[in-house]
């Protein structure tokens, strides 16, 4: 099946006399006939579900579409973007090791990675994108897992090179994680690059209409976790009888290891009823990109005509350095979020956001309509001005989702904001 036909079919299909929708599965847990067979699902030779927490119908339907469309062997939805990316490195990581990270991510995950994972035991190094090999190769240690990046950077909007890091993490031994949140599978599944774990905050365009928070882990298949860095996965894990994760799970080791270890643990399980909702977004996922990247595209000209504008920043503009890396692994798409800093600075920023009426001044991006934020002073706000620098985030930055509603519309409700600077 192409794209479009897995967002409707991949995941679920009724059987004779079953419901057409997907069914939402609102229990915590689930009958079976005798204590063998429920030792059967707990040795992981029979499959099933036991316990919402760990696996539940809905959410695995949806996790099922989600790594079809990636082309995974596997997935496991979690309650919230960061949860995702913090088990996507915590199933890898532990107190004493090292991560390699692009410096251009999210504010959030910054702070993630930063800090939080900081207070763990567990350093992080940020590197430039842009950086040759030679340099970003100075970053790696004995001791590193892992190397992580964003496809498309929030708010920075800049191109990861996929290949790039994933031959410089391979060279060393470790898999690389990237989030794919603003290209999405339909525009670019990473994994094709040599990417082998895909992190989502679903809560952006896979969910779509700003109804619930939620994250994705999409395993590859293809790492050697055998290569000799990675003990946890060819020791017995003693938490779990003694299970061999390379052994006794194959391909599926990394994403097994994720759900039975640190699902059970930290449980950040996504509801079905937030399942059954996200799917629904799903279901309308190629459709709403092609609008997006569409009004995307044709709001980022506009505004870089404006004389009151002093950069703006999306990748199918042909001033920017992305251009090329857009065409490679977005296929000449550029999503629907981009980031321009109109000239004034961070007050003049301010009231060009507060003079606008169709567009919605929220903490929130990647919906169906035209959404707007100045990300120093709320999304990175926890973060210094070197940090801000780092991320690639200029104070008077302003970060523009551009939703689905007519393009007439949005750039008329833009050009009469900057008619009042």
């Amino acid at each position: 099946m192409k794209q479009g036909t897995k967002c409707l079919h991949e995941g679920y299909k009724g059987k004779n006399g079953e419901a057409h929708a997907l069914p939402i599965y609102q229990s915590t847990t689930f009958n079976y006939d005798s204590s063998e067979h429920i030792g059967k699902l707990f040795d992981l030779t029979e499959s099933g579900f036991f316990y919402t927490r760990l696996a539940n119908p809905t959410v695995d339907a949806v996790e099922q579409k989600i790594a079809a469309l990636e082309g995974g062997i596997g997935c496991m939805c979690t309650s919230s973007g960061q949860s995702a990316n913090f088990t996507a490195i915590m199933n890898i990581a532990k107190t004493g090791d090292h991560i390699v990270s692009i410096s251009t991510i999210y504010g959030g995950t910054f702070n993630l990675l930063a800090v939080t994972l900081n207070k763990m035991g567990i350093e992080v190094t940020f590197v430039d994108g842009k950086a040759a090999d030679e340099e970003i190769q100075k970053a790696f240690k004995p001791n590193t897992k892992a190397v992580f990046g964003e496809t498309i950077a929030n708010p920075a909007i800049a191109v990861l090179d996929i290949e790039k890091f994933a031959k410089i993490a391979h060279k060393n031994g470790v898999p690389l994680i990237v989030d794919n949140t603003f290209a999405t599978p339909m525009l670019c599944k990473p994994i094709e690059y040599g990417a082998d774990i895909v992190t989502h905050s679903t809560t952006k365009y896979m969910d779509g209409h700003a109804v619930v928070v939620g994250g994705a882990i999409v395993d590859s298949g293809n790492f050697d976790w055998t290569n000799g860095k990675f003990p946890e996965f060819t020791q017995a894990d003693e938490s779990y009888h003694g299970l061999v994760y390379s052994k006794d799970c194959g391909k599926a080791a990394y994403i097994t290891k994720a759900r039975v270890q640190l699902m059970r643990d930290l449980g950040l399980t996504p509801s079905p009823q937030n399942a059954f909702l996200l799917n629904m977004g799903l279901e309308t996922l190629h459709l709403r990109m092609i609008r997006h990247c569409e009004n995307a595209r044709a709001v980022a000209e506009f505004l870089e005509s404006s004389d009151k504008i002093e950069k703006v920043s999306y990748p199918t503009l042909k001033s920017s350095e992305d251009f090329g890396l857009c065409e490679k692994y977005l296929g000449g798409q550029g999503s629907g979020v981009l980031s321009f800093v109109v000239k004034g600075g961070r007050e003049v920023a301010a009231k060009f956001i507060d003079s606008l009426n169709l567009t919605s001044n929220v903490v929130h991006v990647s919906c169906v309509k035209t959404m707007i934020l100045h990300p120093a002073s709320s999304t990175h706000r926890q973060l210094s001005d070197r940090q801000l620098v780092e991320c690639g985030v200029d104070a008077g930055m302003i970060r523009l989702s551009v939703g689905i509603e007519d393009i007439e519309d949005i750039i008329a409700d833009l050009k009469q904001g900057l008619e009042k600077l």
